[in-house]
């Protein structure tokens, strides 16, 4: 297991928590794009966020379920795993 969520992982994990099949590479190409053109909620992303912690056994930002796109969600997810390392 790495000590990064990488694009592929959330593309998994978006599909495994909400439902939402989004290729890794469209997910890369959209980094910017909102999640609700995916079909992504703060209620799918709390899910996600539920299934990070538990795979990883720490706490993610409380703001992570509040991420606006895949960018701003992976660098805090990706921060605070860093600083648990």
């Amino acid at each position: 297991m790495s000590d990064r969520i990488t694009v592929e992982e959330l593309a998994e994990l978006m599909k495994k928590s909400a439902g939402v099949t989004v290729a890794p590479e469209e997910l890369q190409q959209r980094y910017d794009t909102g999640f609700d053109a995916f079909g992504i909620d703060s209620l799918a992303l709390l899910g996600i966020v539920g299934e990070l912690e538990n795979r990883y056994g720490t706490p993610m930002p409380p703001d992570a379920e509040k991420s606006k796109n895949p960018r701003q969600f992976l660098d805090l997810v990706n921060s605070a795993l860093l600083a648990g390392a």
